[in-house]
Order: structure tokens, then sequence, then C-alpha cells
């Protein structure tokens, strides 16, 4: 986007203007703008407006008001500072929301104006080892505008001198005149809307539409229209010889000074990113006429922003968690296991026993080789479902679990044997610190229990299946209201759904279940307290150092700390942060953040108290203020900075 500038000639040749500019090396000038204009407080006071009453380390009230020297070094109390145009090289900027605002004013003066001229600024940005030119900034002449609008006019011109339509390049008087002498027939389509394919015309009169209309056009006029049509490129070279930019170019506001010169107030807002401390913006520029650069301004001395974080408060501080371990331990599974009717014995080709007893097994030898606990016993419990008698399916399921048991006791004599390990082994203890024990050998106690009819497995399975009716369902329950588990089942026999329960639902009340009990390695108390680091703290403290204020508060946020308020202060979540820091013990490190919020909220007294309490108790602090844009506003407001050097307050 260019600035059209209607810019007066100095009343002297372009050719004496430029040598001006050469032998005085005229440039633009890249400063730092004006700060925003410190707002009006009403303090509610009596006082003068700009005065404040804040208390020393020894509680006397002290008089604070915004001041400046005179001409003899005195401080002396000013209603109004006027604002100058800052001519520093540095600029303390905050980072703020994970991103930084860098705000810098482009004067170029009177003397590089001209109204043919385009001036052409480029600014460069060069953050840690990565540099970046920013968009550019052009103030065109007037004369020089009119200049590319007449070659776009002139162009176009030329655009639309290209005939399109290829019809006029036909002599259509005397083919019409042709076809009407020697051909009526097809004369008489001109009016007629009926379609005739090229076939049919050609078989009708023994030439194509296509050969008739070439044989009648202006075959000249044709090839000059195409040489004009592939000249386009290069006539728009001729006659556009700087094109009007649309793209990659800046101008957030432009302002004309009395001395003729202009002002861009730019800025440019970047991510912030982690150990990010300064930004350097240098500038450049062209004088361009018409298309011939007629002269190249120096580049600039660098402007240098130095940028502050509130994550640098960061406590790194390790925090542990206190951990309960208890020495005993236990863990269960289950598996189904079909047998065959009124018997014990395992197949394992029965069904999915072989699958089921591959799994229970896998647990065991996990279990066996876990290098944390020991096992000290495992019980195998059957169940058995509701058909035959209640004592035989007692039984039944206590011989299903003692067979069961037997089977994986076998497994584990097998598996020890086979594998053979080493008699010794590392784990870690109670203390904390590695031992050499021996490796369990010992047989491990398989304790078989029969927990009989599996009723309360069944009714969940009715309860859940879509296939039985709501009377089905409803008949279910009646039954289940009886005593007698017997008496249930023949109640149950006789409904018009039993057969579906026996032959659906029963086989999966046949379960059996394993509880596995064990205890860890080489500890011998019961419970032993321990400490950890708090890894989820951690990782939020690591985010609030990379200045990932968000991720921060996702861990941050239950622990209510001074870490947390940091992160809610940095993404100006000031509410929060104040809920926070007004119970935390007054560090120095509190007390500015308290300050900063404060500031934020427009309570002034309470932010330069705050600041001068941090400052009190760590001289630090004196120098961080000028850092970060809330606390800077209150030193230059009421001329902190002055006390400061002066070591009062």
């Amino acid at each position: 986007m260019h600035l059209l500038a209607a810019l007066a000639l100095a009343g002297c040749s372009p050719l004496s203007h430029v040598r001006q500019l050469r032998e005085g090396q005229v440039t633009a000038q890249l400063v730092l703008g004006q700060e925003e204009p410190l707002p009006e407080l009403d303090l509610g006071t009596p006082l003068h407006r700009d005065t404040l009453v804040v208390k020393d380390p020894e509680g006397n009230q002290v008089l604070i008001m915004k001041a400046v020297k005179d001409e003899n070094g005195e401080m002396v109390a000013t209603d109004v500072l006027e604002a100058a145009r800052v001519t520093a090289r540095f600029r303390n900027v905050a980072e703020r929301h994970g991103r930084i605002d860098l705000k810098f004013d482009i004067v170029v003066p009177g003397k590089m104006q001209d109204s043919k001229w385009q001036l052409r600024f480029y600014p460069d940005m060069y953050v840690m080892e990565d540099s970046l030119r920013l968009e550019s900034v052009f103030i065109t002449g007037a004369d020089y505008r009119k200049a590319q609008l007449r070659g776009y006019e002139q162009y176009d011109r030329f655009i639309r001198s290209i005939i399109t339509d290829t019809t006029l390049f036909v002599d259509m008087r005397n083919l019409e005149l042709f076809l009407k002498r020697n051909i009526p027939q097809l004369y008489q389509l001109k009016r007629d809307t009926t379609f005739v394919s090229d076939e049919q015309f050609l078989s009708h009169f023994g030439v194509s539409e296509q050969q008739a209309i070439d044989h009648y056009t202006d075959m000249f006029a044709w090839k000059r229209n195409e040489y004009r049509k592939s000249r386009s490129g290069k006539m728009y070279a001729k006659y556009v010889k700087v094109p009007i930019e649309k793209e990659g170019l800046r101008l957030d506001t432009v302002l004309q000074s009395v001395n003729g010169d202009f002002i861009y107030q730019y800025t440019q807002t970047i991510n912030t990113r982690p150990r990010l401390r300064k930004v350097d913006i240098v500038l450049s520029g062209d004088v361009y006429e018409s298309d011939r650069r007629i002269y190249s301004m120096k580049r600039s001395s660098p402007l240098t922003f130095y940028i502050s974080s509130l994550s640098s408060f960061t406590d790194e501080t390790e925090r542990y968690l206190t951990s309960i371990r208890e020495r005993r331990a236990a863990a269960n599974t289950a598996c189904y296991v079909d047998f065959a009717q009124g018997r014990s014995d395992i197949d394992l080709s029965l069904g999915n026993n072989r699958k089921e007893m591959g799994r229970i097994r896998d647990n065991i030898t996990q279990l066996l080789e876990n290098r944390q606990f020991d096992l000290d016993s495992i019980v195998i419990a059957a169940s058995a479902s509701p058909e035959g008698a209640l004592s035989a399916n007692i039984s039944l399921s206590q011989r299903r679990a003692a067979a069961v048991a037997d089977f994986f006791d076998a497994y584990v004599r097998h598996y020890r044997d086979s594998v053979r390990r080493s008699s010794f082994s590392v784990t870690v203890g109670e203390d904390g610190a590695e031992h050499t024990v021996l490796s369990q050998n010992g047989s491990i106690p398989f304790l078989s229990r029969s927990n009989g009819e599996n009723w309360e497995m069944l009714s969940l399975l009715v309860d859940q299946d879509t296939l039985l009716s709501e009377h089905a369902r409803t008949s279910y329950a009646r039954h289940l209201a009886l005593q007698d588990p017997d008496l249930r089942e023949s109640a149950i026999q006789k409904e018009p759904y039993y057969n579906y329960l026996r032959e659906k639902l029963y086989p999966r009340l046949r379960t059996v279940k394993f509880d596995f009990f064990l205890h860890r390695k080489g500890m011998i108390k019961d419970t032993v307290h321990t400490t950890e680091l708090d890894t989820a703290y951690m990782k939020g403290v690591a985010a609030l150092k990379e200045r990932d204020y968000k991720r921060a508060l996702e861990f941050l946020r239950p622990y209510r700390d001074y870490n947390t308020a940091i992160a809610y202060v940095s993404l100006d979540y000031n509410a929060s942060a104040m809920a926070i820091l007004q119970d935390l013990r007054r560090t120095p490190q509190v007390n500015y953040m308290l300050a900063v919020v404060h500031a934020r909220n427009g309570d002034d007294q309470a932010a330069v108290q705050c600041y001068l309490d941090a400052c009190e108790a760590d001289r630090s602090f004196v120098f961080r203020g000028n850092l970060d844009p809330e606390i800077s506003a209150l030193i230059k407001r009421y001329g902190l900075d002055k006390r400061n050097e002066n070591g009062t307050t």
C-alpha cells in the first residue's frame, strides 16, 4: 500500500536536489515514538491530584508527588510533564500474553521529498540469530504517481485494441452473398434454428463450415491481432515501468509536523521465544525516479528493544510430594472356564479354555518375574450355574477351583524348573537403595474356594440382556425373591424363557476368580513414607520459564502458589492473581508482583507502596522497575527513580 503524498517542488532542479541529498547524506531517522500518555487518576483524597501518601519502613507517612528537577537541580512539583520525541537508541518493552509490541517511528525529513520521487524504506529486524525484513514503507510523490497511472492507462488502451471476437475478421457480407447465389439451401439456414452437424454440412455442399469461414476471413488482420496479443507482456513492461505495489507494505499512521517532516508510527508484534532478551531494528532506504534508483540512504544505527518478562520471577525451587508405600499389595482377575456338565477336570479343547487359561498363565508369569513384588499366595474361587441342587453345586465349584489351582501350581513348578533363574536378583528396598536378595524359589500357596451358585451374575446378565422381554424380566424378578435357591431354580425351570437362560446365560456363570496377594521385595515395615519429586508441578514451572503461560496454568492452577500467580499476571488475569498474592507472605517478589497488579487496576497508592516495600527489602527491584511498563509509569509519574538516587523514599 502506498502513501500518495503531494510533495511540493523545492525550487531547484531534480539534479541539484539529488546532489544535496548525496552531499548532505540526508537520511530518514529511526526513532522511538512517544509513549502512551499517562492516565489521570482520582485518588479520592483532598491532596493534590498527583500526590500520594505512602509509608516508609518505620511506618512514617511520606508524600510523593509528580515532580521534575528545576534549573538548580532541585525537585519541584509540576502538573504537566511535556512529552518530547525520544532520542535514545533503546527502550525496555514488556512481553505480555506471549507477544511483544515493538513501536518505533520512521521520520522522513522534508529534504528527502520531491513530487517526482518515490521513497522506499526497509526496516530489518534482528532477533537472536535470525533476521527478517519487515513490511516496507513507501512515500510516493504526486507526479510520480501520475506517471504510474498514465502507464496503466496506456497499457489499458493497448489491451482494449486487441480484438477478442474472432467473427469480426470474417467478411460476412460476401460470405452471405456467396451462399445465397451458390448454395441457397444453406443460406436458408440463417433463419432456421435446426441444428446441422459438420458431417451433414459437408455431405450436402462438399465444403465444411470452417473451410467456408476461413475462405472469407481477413487473415492479415487476424495475424496482426494475434501478434498484438503475444506482445501484451512486453507492452506491460514498456508502459508500466513501476507497478503500484499492493502487497508487503505497512502503514499504520502518518503525521505531518510543522517542519514538513513525515512521521510513520510503526508497530511490529512478534511472538516471544525462550532466551529472547533483545531485538534490534535497522532502517535502510532508496529514492526512485521512475524506474531508476537515484539515491540510497545509509543504514541507520540500530534501535534496540530490551525484552522483559515476568517469567524471570519464576521460583524454580523443586517441589516434593510425600507418598505412602504399603508393603502388601493385591491384584485380581477372572476367567471363564468351560467344564463338562457335572465334571471338574480341565479340558483345554473345550470352548475358549485354551485362550483363557493362557491369559491367566501370562499374568502369573509377569508376577513371578516382577522385580518389585513377590507373590505370597493365590486364591482361586470358582462359581457354578444354578441348575441342580445347591449342595451339589457348592461341592462341584469347590472341585473345579481345586482343579484350576492344581493346573497352575503345576505350571509354576514347571516354569521354575525350565527357566532355572539365578538365585540372586537386585531389588529396591524400603530405604530407596538397591539390595541383592534371594530370588523367590519357594512354593506359592494356591488356595481354592467355592463361591457356590452365581445368582448375582445371573441377575446382572438378565438385566442387561436385550432379547428377553419385559414380561420375562418381571417373572425372573418375582422368582428371585424366593429365599431357597433350589425352589428358585425349580420355579424358573417352568418358565418359557428358561431354555434361553440355560443355553445363553448359564455358561457365563461358571467363572473362576483369581486374587493375587503380594509384598514388596526387601521391605520389612508394613508402611513406608517417601518423598518424590512433584513432576506435574515442575512441568508447570518449566512451561512458565518457556513463557507458555496457558500450558503452565494447566499444571499450576491446583497449587495456587506464587508461580501460579505469575502465570495469571502474565495472562492478564489480574483478579485471579490478586486473590493468590494477597494470601502469600510479603516477600520482595510478592510485593513487586502486587505492585504490577495494583498498577493495572489503577490503584497508584497501593502500587507505589508495594513497589517501595519491594525495593526496601531488595535493591535489585530499583533497577527492575524500569523494565516493566506498569512500574516504569509509576517511576516517571512520581519521580521514584530520583528519590532512589538520593537514597530516600
